[in-house]
């Protein structure tokens, strides 16, 4: 089943269970969860589109849930840092993660971890589905993907790529890329995108695949080129921008989705408490039009389903990874 088959299943899913969790579980929890300030850890630096949509929920669960709620961003490790403090973290619900494929679904199969993403942290519903684009910096020679093809067949490994860290989604954008053109270009990590923004508008690094909700913000101020989108249709926001398949690139799209998680073992009443209060963020116009202006996509899913998606995502990046050959240099 593809990611957007996929989708479009837990999305009907979703709609069900959302309706099933709202009330009576909801208030049920309300008289016992929560009973102290909340904080959402994140995997990557501030000014990132994981920072911001964390900081977005956080302003919408704080008045929700009556306490404090704070972001606390934990770089490092493909967001494995922040996930691994999320697993063995006190299982009352106080500590909540806002995770992307890239520490759920990619690092696993390249780094050693101490715990496991898929037992030790439990799915609470997924927040928004973001494409990557293929960006260059504003004086850029490559006009199109054409031209920067053209330049890393003519000089292999001569082209370097940036990322926001061994095993995020960029990198493997960037492998999968590599692969289906039959180029190389040298891989440049950083801990996070808005690091590697600083590089790539410098010109120590001529491209990046980027989540939108990183990358947009520098394209609108004119400092990055948007090349193509990784997706199967153009981007609203981005409508002059070809996808890959519509320059010529076939078997490269990679997004970026974003869920919340908790630390497994919480309690069931605490879980269903916050995928409502998310489920009731997610509907609020303001958040969607946050989203929707970062390119990205909001699929409601429940608990269940998101469990699904995730374990699937699992398996999925872990046959892209061994089929791109990617390592952790």
């Amino acid at each position: 089943m593809t990611f957007q088959r996929q989708l479009r299943r837990a999305a009907f899913c979703g709609l069900a269970a959302a309706s099933l969790i709202a009330a009576p579980h909801a208030a049920m929890a309300d008289a016992i969860y929560p009973d102290k300030p909340l904080r959402i850890l994140v995997g990557a630096s501030p000014g990132g589109g994981t920072d911001i949509l964390a900081r977005m929920l956080a302003d919408k669960f704080s008045p929700a849930l009556k306490q404090p709620v704070v972001v606390e961003n934990r770089p490092g490790a493909s967001n494995t840092i922040a996930a691994e403090l999320t697993a063995r973290a006190q299982a009352d619900g106080s500590t909540l993660l806002l995770a992307t494929n890239t520490g759920q679904a990619v690092a696993p199969h390249l780094l050693k971890l101490k715990y496991d993403p898929l037992k030790d942290l439990q799915p609470v519903g997924l927040v928004a589905v973001m494409p990557n684009v293929l960006v260059v910096p504003a004086n850029s020679p490559y006009r199109d993907v054409k031209e920067l093809v053209a330049a890393m067949r003519a000089k292999p490994g001569a082209l370097r790529y940036a990322s926001s860290g061994i095993g995020s989604t960029q990198h493997v954008a960037g492998e999968a890329f590599a692969l289906v053109t039959g180029t190389k270009a040298i891989h440049v990590p950083y801990r996070g995108s808005s690091q590697a923004h600083v590089d790539i508008i410098g010109g120590q690094v001529e491209m990046m695949f980027d989540s939108t909700s990183s990358a947009m913000g520098q394209i609108r101020n004119g400092k990055l080129r948007p090349l193509a989108i990784a997706a199967p249709r153009r981007m609203a926001e981005l409508p002059d921008v070809p996808t890959l398949a519509e320059a010529g690139v076939q078997g490269a799209d990679v997004n970026t989705w974003y869920g919340l998680f908790v630390t497994a073992g919480t309690p069931r009443a605490a879980v269903e408490r916050l995928a409502a209060e998310l489920s009731q963020s997610l509907k609020m116009p303001e958040v969607q039009e946050r989203i929707k202006g970062l390119g990205g996509e909001i699929t409601a899913m429940g608990i269940e389903p998101f469990a699904e998606m995730n374990r699937s995502e699992f398996e999925r990046y872990g046959k892209l990874v061994r089929d791109t050959g990617m390592r952790a240099e």
